[in-house]
Order: C-alpha cells, then structure tokens, then sequence
C-alpha cells in the first residue's frame, strides 16, 4: 500500500526539506525538497524497472531486500520554494563536506556555487579580491562546474587542462588560469597542447604543464576577472590581454 500525507498535512507543509535515512546505519543517504507526497515518491520509484537515478533507487532496494523500511525525515517545513532550495543546499553540503558522507543526490542543490559551503579564508578571497592586472596575453578557463570544496590541486589541474574546443590561438599563449566564481584560483604555464577527445563532431584539446612560477602566480592568483565574464557568457574560455 502507497503510503499518503493527508490533504490537510500537506495545506500545513507547504514545501519541505526532507531526508531519507537507511535504518541498518541510521545514516542519511538522500536529501531532498518537495510538497505534497514529494517525500514518498522515492520508495515509489524503486518499484520501477526502468529509473535514471540508480544509486538512490539501488540503496532503497537494497534496504526492502533486508526486509527494512525506508526511514523518512522532515527536517524544515512551512517554507516557501526559494527557502526550501536554500535549507535543502545546506543540508546536502553539511553532510557531504563536513561528515564526508557520500549522498545518492544526482545534483548537490540550488546556491552552492555561489553561496555553499567553504572556508572563510575563501570567503574573503572571493569579496576582497583586486581586479587583476594583466602584463601578458593569458587564457582564463572558468570551472565552476567541476570546482568543489576541499578540491586538491592535482584535481584542480585536471579539471583545468582538458577538454577545450580551441584554435591556433590557444597555442600561443604560455599561462592559463583556472577561474572559479569569477576569481582566479591558479596559474599554470603551458608547455603544450594534445588532441584528447572528439564531442559532436569537435576535437577537443588538453594542455600539459605545470604551476606557473611563485612570481608569475603571486600576480595572478586569487585576484578576479569578473568583469571579463560577463553575465550570460557561455564559453567556459576567456582571453585577457595585457592592461
């Protein structure tokens, strides 16, 4: 039997944070932000063959299979939808970030970008930093997608060189700069260039290198270039030129 909030539960819920927890480890493994029977919906799906979201759907089979149920929580309710996203960020940063437990949500929540979970050492970078100053033609390559709190450096590296859609001119150029929320968050000089993938038809590009030296980075890192990024740019490559 589908289990259901009655009509006047749901009126007084409005939208809702919520949180489904395995009952073998009492740990959370899905966070989630709905109305209505939103909270419910999961367990419903686990009885389909066909789903797109396989680790949620595989950890709750796993739970019925050891002949357990599904454990649901509320954590806020009463709010409206912006506050539900914002609660619902928080929740799934605390728990991924500061308990270092791996959630089965396909996205990590509305805001983190902007506004989630991080060091206030990078908090001030991110409200103090001075425009940057340019002496050389340099590559800016946005990664806001892949960045992510606590990200090491050899990851950072990786999410930076690879896998642009460029031209000559790209080959010119001997520093790139990995850029996230508009502030440059390292320097890397550039020793070559390598074809690493074809996407729709495109090859794709990968740059080899290295940390760019203590002068070169000192000038650079952690200053902002959000000017150059203007609001609805698309490329993920911006080049700057000498001020």
């Amino acid at each position: 039997m589908k289990k259901r909030l009655s009509q006047s539960t749901i009126e007084k819920l409005n939208y809702y944070v919520y949180a489904l927890i395995d009952p073998r480890s009492d740990k959370v493994f899905y966070v989630g932000k709905g109305k209505g029977n939103r909270i419910y919906a999961h367990v419903e799906a686990s009885e389909s063959v066909d789903t797109n979201e396989v680790m949620k759907i595989a950890k709750i089979r796993e739970i019925r299979a050891a002949k357990k149920d599904v454990k649901h929580v509320v954590i806020r309710h009463g709010l409206t939808e912006d506050q539900a996203f914002a609660v619902e960020a928080a929740v799934i940063d605390y728990v991924e970030s500061v308990q270092k437990q791996q959630l089965t949500n396909l996205m990590s929540g509305h805001y983190t970008a902007e506004a989630g979970i991080r060091t206030i050492e990078d908090i001030e970078i991110q409200y103090e930093a001075k425009p940057a100053i340019f002496s050389e033609p340099i590559m800016l390559i946005r990664v806001n997608r892949h960045y992510k709190h606590g990200i090491t450096d050899k990851e950072l590296y990786n999410v930076t060189r690879q896998h642009w859609r460029v031209g000559p001119r790209a080959f010119q150029i001997k520093y790139a700069c990995a850029v996230y929320l508009g502030i440059i968050r390292e320097v890397y000089e550039i020793k070559s260039w390598t074809p690493t993938e074809v996407i729709n038809g495109h090859q794709r590009h990968g740059f080899n290198g290295r940390i760019a030296s203590k002068e070169v980075r000192d000038k650079y890192r952690y200053t902002s270039v959000k000017h150059l990024f203007k609001q609805g740019h698309q490329s993920s490559i911006v080049y700057a030129e000498p001020n």
